[in-house]
């Protein structure tokens, strides 16, 4: 069954179209095709493009705490475990990605910004960022619980807004993202 989406992200956001653009083709370059995936956040858009791309996905459920209830990353099944815009929601992502049995790992997070504050939303408590990385710092949280990275990327977030931190968005990477394996530790 095809879900409508438009309601709540849409392709026409130039901003949000080039993210998508960027970071599939970044999976489809890291991640075997037909790969069975584990998508990390509740099903949304680029889920959705995930699967017209061949990808089996599965995403979890709705108001699941993965600080808390991560017995799906522990399932053997998954081939890969994906995160876009996740771990920075979580107050302990350290736990869940020491538990994640998946081979393989493909994860991106907004980067700080000495210019923005972090997202904080008041009237939402699962749209809030508890973490904005340094890419040292998320590389530091996936080598100590596991994963090897193996490829990685950096890009900028062009809005088109005016004002200063528009500008400074043209200049200054936004999002990271990251291939990873799993160590044999």
């Amino acid at each position: 069954m095809q879900k409508d989406f438009s309601s709540r992200y849409s392709l026409d956001t130039p901003s949000l179209k080039m993210r998508y653009d960027k970071t599939m083709k970044f999976l489809i370059e890291s991640v075997p095709a037909h790969s069975n995936v584990l998508d990390l956040g509740i099903e949304n858009l680029f889920s959705e493009l995930m699967k017209e791309e061949g990808f089996s996905v599965t995403n979890t459920q709705k108001n699941v705490d993965l600080d808390l209830e991560f017995e799906i990353v522990k399932n053997p099944e998954f081939d890969v475990v994906t995160a876009f815009e996740i771990f920075e929601h979580m107050v302990a992502p350290f736990n869940l990605l020491r538990e994640i049995s998946a081979k393989y790992l493909v994860a991106s997070v907004p980067l700080k910004l000495w210019f923005a504050n972090a997202y904080w939303n008041d009237d939402d408590p699962w749209d809030r960022h508890y973490h904005e990385f340094e890419p040292k710092q998320f590389d530091m949280l996936l080598e100590k619980s596991g994963w090897k990275i193996n490829n990685s990327q950096k890009w900028v977030s062009k809005t088109g807004a005016i004002g200063v931190r528009p500008i400074l968005r043209n200049f200054f990477p936004r999002y990271y993202i990251v291939f990873c394996e799993r160590n044999n530790l």
